[in-house]
Order: C-alpha cells, then sequence, then structure tokens
C-alpha cells in the first residue's frame, strides 16, 4: 500500500513539473510581445551621413534610451528606429559608463510610442531562464532565450552576466529580461577574435549611471579623439570579456594595449596587473598596480593587489602597509583585514595579526579561514581557552578533522584529556589518513596512562610509513 502511495506521488510530481515546462513555453512568446515594442534599432552616421554601426537598444524611460558604448563612437548623429516601423534622430548623450560599455542617450518620441522596460537591480540566479530582444537591422525583434550561466565577479570592475542565449550580430545594447519582464543586463560585452562570448552588463550599472549635462554626439566624439580614453575603454571591455572566462594571458595583452593607447587609465593599469598576478608574475603585478595606485590613490583594491604580490614575492613588510592602506581607505572589507592579519603573522607581530583577524570577523561572522588563523595565533601564544573559544566557532562552519584537531590539541593543553581523546576520534574518523591526529590521539591516551591504546595508534602510524611514528614511538618508549 505505502509503496503503491509512493509511486502516485512521484507520478503526480512528473506531471507537475511537465505542467510547470509547458506553462513556460506557453508564456514565452507574451513575455517576447510585451518586450518587443521597448526594443530599438540604432543606427549611428559619420559627419558626411554615411552609416557607421548599427546596434540595438532600449527604452527606460519615455525619453531615455540605454545602449552600448561602442555603438555610439565616433558618430556625429544617431538614429533610433521604433518597431512600427517609425524612426527619430537622437538628441545627444546623457550619461556614459566607459567601463561597462553603456551610454544614456535622450530622444524625444510622441507619447505612447516609447515603452519602457522596469530595471530591476537584484542579480540574477545562476540556472535562471532569460530572454534577449534585440532589434538588428533586416532582423527587427529578433529574441534569443536562454538561461543564466554564471554570474562572475571580477576584482576592480564587478559582476558580468554570463548567458547561453546567442545574441546575433547588431543586437549589442540589447535588453536581457527574466521571465517577469524585468531587465537584469545589457547584452554588451564585444566578441573578441571571433569568439562568441555571450555576456552581459547587469542593470545594477544603469542605475549607477550619473547624468549629466546632454552631451551632443559631434562634441563626445570629437572629446574621445582628444583624449584617447574611448579607443581604451573598447579594448578594456574587450579584455574584461576574456578575463571572465579566466583567460588572464590573452586578458593582460588587451589591458596592455588599453595602456599604451591611454597611459592615464588606472583601470586599465589595475586589471594588467589583476592579470598579471593571476599568471605568477609578480613583480609585472606590482609595476602595474602601482601604477593604477599613482593614478587612482584613492582606490582601496589597488593596493590590496599591492599587497597580495608583495606577500607573494616575501616582501611581507610592503605587503602589510599595502593592506594597511587598504583598510585606511576601506576600513569594511573583511578580507583585507584578514590578509593584513597573515601579512602580520609573517612578520611575527602576533597582537597586530590576532586584531586584524578579529576585525575580519566582527565584519564577516561567518568566517572560516579567520576563525582559523585566529586560534592558531592565540595558540602560539599558549592562549588555550581563548584558542579554545576559536576553534570551536570554527566547528559551527567547518566540523572536518583539521578542526577537531585542533580542538583537541587546546584540551591537550588546557589538561583535559579525555576531551582531547574525544576531538582525536573525531579527527581521524574524518580523515583516517591524518598522521598528526593519530599521533595526538596516541600522546593524549599515553596521558591517560592506556599505553595499549597509544600502541595501536603507533602501529597504524607504522603500517602508514609515516614520520609521526617514530615520534610517537619515542613517547610510548621514554
Amino acid at each position: 500500500m505505502r509503496f503503491t502511495v509512493y509511486k502516485i506521488f512521484v507520478f503526480l510530481l512528473v506531471i507537475s513539473a511537465c505542467s510547470v515546462s509547458l506553462l513556460a513555453q506557453d508564456f514565452l512568446p507574451e513575455l517576447v510581445r510585451r518586450v518587443k515594442p521597448s526594443a530599438v534599432a540604432i543606427e549611428t552616421f559619420d559627419a558626411r551621413g554615411a552609416t557607421l554601426s548599427r546596434g540595438s537598444g532600449f527604452f527606460i524611460s519615455k525619453d531615455k534610451v540605454i545602449t552600448n558604448r561602442h555603438v555610439i563612437e565616433k558618430s556625429n548623429r544617431v538614429e533610433v528606429h521604433l518597431m512600427n516601423g517609425k524612426k527619430f534622430t537622437a538628441r545627444g548623450v546623457l550619461a556614459i559608463d566607459g567601463e561597462g560599455d553603456l551610454a544614456l542617450l535622450q530622444v524625444n518620441v510622441p507619447e505612447g510610442d516609447a515603452v519602457p522596460l522596469p530595471i530591476v537591480r537584484t542579480v540574477p540566479q545562476e540556472g535562471e531562464s532569460i530572454v534577449v530582444v534585440g532589434n538588428p537591422f533586416g532582423l527587427e525583434g529578433s529574441v534569443s532565450n536562454g538561461i543564466v550561466s554564471a554570474v562572475r565577479i571580477i576584482p576592480g570592475y564587478g559582476k558580468i552576466i554570463q548567458i547561453t542565449a546567442p545574441i546575433s550580430s547588431g543586437s549589442s545594447g540589447s535588453p536581457v529580461v527574466n521571465m517577469l519582464g524585468q531587465v537584469i543586463g545589457v547584452a554588451s560585452l564585444q566578441a573578441a577574435e571571433g569568439q562568441s562570448l555571450n555576456f552581459a552588463v547587469p542593470s545594477e550599472r544603469i542605475s549607477q549611471l550619473k547624468i549629466g549635462e546632454l552631451q551632443t554626439f559631434s562634441s563626445l566624439n570629437s572629446e574621445s579623439q582628444k583624449n584617447k580614453r574611448a579607443a581604451a575603454q573598447s579594448l578594456y571591455s574587450q579584455g574584461l570579456s576574456v578575463l571572465a572566462r579566466d583567460d588572464y594571458a590573452r586578458a593582460a595583452t588587451y589591458f596592455e594595449k588599453a595602456v599604451e593607447i591611454d597611459p592615464n587609465y588606472a583601470e586599465a593599469w589595475y586589471q594588467a596587473g589583476y592579470c598579471y598576478g593571476m599568471l605568477g608574475r609578480h613583480t609585472d603585478a606590482l609595476r602595474a598596480t602601482k601604477q593604477a595606485a599613482k593614478l587612482r590613490p584613492e582606490w582601496s583594491e589597488t593596493y590590496v593587489n599591492i599587497g597580495t604580490s608583495s606577500f607573494a614575492l616575501g616582501q611581507y613588510k610592503d605587503a602589510a602597509e599595502a593592506y594597511r592602506q587598504a583598510v585606511k581607505i576601506d576600513a569594511n572589507n573583511a578580507d583585507t583585514q584578514y590578509a593584513l592579519g597573515l601579512a602580520l603573522n609573517k612578520l611575527g607581530r602576533t597582537d597586530e595579526e590576532i586584531l586584524a583577524y578579529k576585525r575580519a570577523i566582527t565584519l564577516k561572522p561567518d568566517y572560516a579561514n579567520a576563525y582559523e588563523q585566529l586560534g592558531s595565533a592565540y595558540f602560539k601564544q599558549k592562549k588555550y581557552a581563548e584558542s579554545l573559544a576559536a576553534f570551536e566557532q570554527l566547528k559551527t562552519y567547518k566540523p572536518d578533522a583539521k578542526t577537531y584537531n585542533y580542538l583537541g590539541e587546546n584540551y591537550f593543553e588546557l589538561g583535559k584529556t579525555e576531551e582531547s581523546v574525544d576531538a582525536f576520534n573525531n579527527a581521524v574518523s574524518y580523515n583516517s589518513n591524518f598522521d598528526k591526529a593519530r599521533f595526538n590521539l596516541g600522546r593524549a591516551y599515553l596521558k591517560l596512562g592506556n599505553r595499549d591504546s597509544a600502541m595501536v595508534q603507533y602501529e597504524i602510524l607504522l603500517n602508514n610509513k609515516s614520520d609521526w611514528a617514530d615520534r610517537l614511538y619515542v613517547l610510548i618508549n621514554p
């Protein structure tokens, strides 16, 4: 009877899942119909009226359109083409996000012709279904659907959304919407060396755009040619798309080219340094990142990277100084406080090290690595009660062999030998090949006067051909 009920339950689950899938498929055409009127085609022209480029965009208010920066670069005039066949000349640019490759255009259209899309700032979930509605010329209303395959965090830049939905040529600047028809990103990052990258800039960057005075396309073009930043930002954008795939060597070449064009481009220097660091080229990383810090001395992340490379090179004093500078700028970053603690550990400044870990834990109460290092620092100072408290907290977040061995060592030093035996037994139950824990278990048994149990641990260590075997043998046979 129970088996029959179980089969019915499973059958109902399958039917329910199929129904949800069918509903999603039925809903997709309606979603596309709602979003399509908001998407626009964008055509740009040079000073002689010849077409320069074509791309896509979408309304975020009745007179504002989002597209990619690279779509409008070098243009003197921009036309916005609506799905109903009407076209309008954009008045100019209200905001630019060079690193995010975004441009906010002002375009006046009759009441009712603009259909703004709602923007959400929340980061989408991996696996979430999405739709890209582009409007490239000749393929108006081009639609592709897929899922969010990853949300990548690039240090010094922020988040990038990786999607499976293919982006056709001319769809750069299209809205990427969720199943509620809300914009979660902009299909933006350019393909590098012919590869299809399928990335989008998160919609939160739209919300962060700083609207300024209306600027004409010709004046923006003239300004860009003078300071070379626009060309450098184009390379930077391509570098980000490659970096998001963890191809540090290729990404570095784009950032190197960007700083060749614009030596004052701090963000490109930073990313070059980051790539060098990930490639193990820490001397080059220091050189590039110090240049970024010189150009943007208020940017805490540059000092974090200086600290990371200095630490990797064994320059611990320089690393600590760099992390301290980063903390002065941003005292609320738990990872920086933790990194400072590691550098102070190498310098033997244990009291300061402990303070850094405590600050990291205050900022991030579930910071397992900080609890581990804090406990180890207290243990080094023979403050076993404080060390035990730190490792008890660590057990909450990381109940593994290493944690129980830490606990056992503290119990042993505090004279709580039976508790130490329990902890060491827990350690070897988590990892039977953890030889140090077996050695500790053996010496704890000896302290309790249980030589036979200590010999069992010795035999296991001997069988494992462990160096800990001889150390335990000396204790058993003084």
